[in-house]
């Protein structure tokens, strides 16, 4: 099992973006609960999505294939898919495998709200 705080945030001009902080291990036994929570939250509030891994100590492929996947979703409905605050040994798969340059990675999640595009269908 997999904890998931939620929270949501809205940019000036009233786009909302959801910010989900899992917490623990993000692996076979849990990336599916957290995919189903990503397509949750694209499908029924909001494309735009943040995506805070201070908390995540442990990812493995299956944790990797559940955000491709959300920021797939969320590219499909013309969202934003954003990931901050990658725990130091966590950072270390996606360097490995080179998925860090496929997501928009920030420092904070501060950084990470900053450029949020706008939502056309606002």
């Amino acid at each position: 099992m997999i904890s998931i705080e939620q929270k949501e945030y809205s940019t000036e001009d009233g786009t909302k973006v959801i910010i989900l902080a899992p917490s623990g291990r993000l692996d076979i036994t849990t990336a599916w609960q957290f995919r189903l929570k990503l397509q949750e939250c694209i499908s029924k509030t909001t494309p735009h999505l943040v995506v805070n891994l201070k908390e995540v100590n442990f990812i493995d492929s299956s944790g990797l294939t559940s955000l491709v996947a959300g920021m797939r979703d969320a590219d499909k409905e013309k969202g934003s898919f954003r990931i901050c605050n990658v725990h130091p040994e966590a950072k270390l798969v996606f360097e490995v495998t080179m998925m860090d340059s496929v997501f928009e990675i920030f420092e904070t999640e501060e950084e990470a709200l900053e450029g949020v595009p706008r939502n056309i269908n606002n």
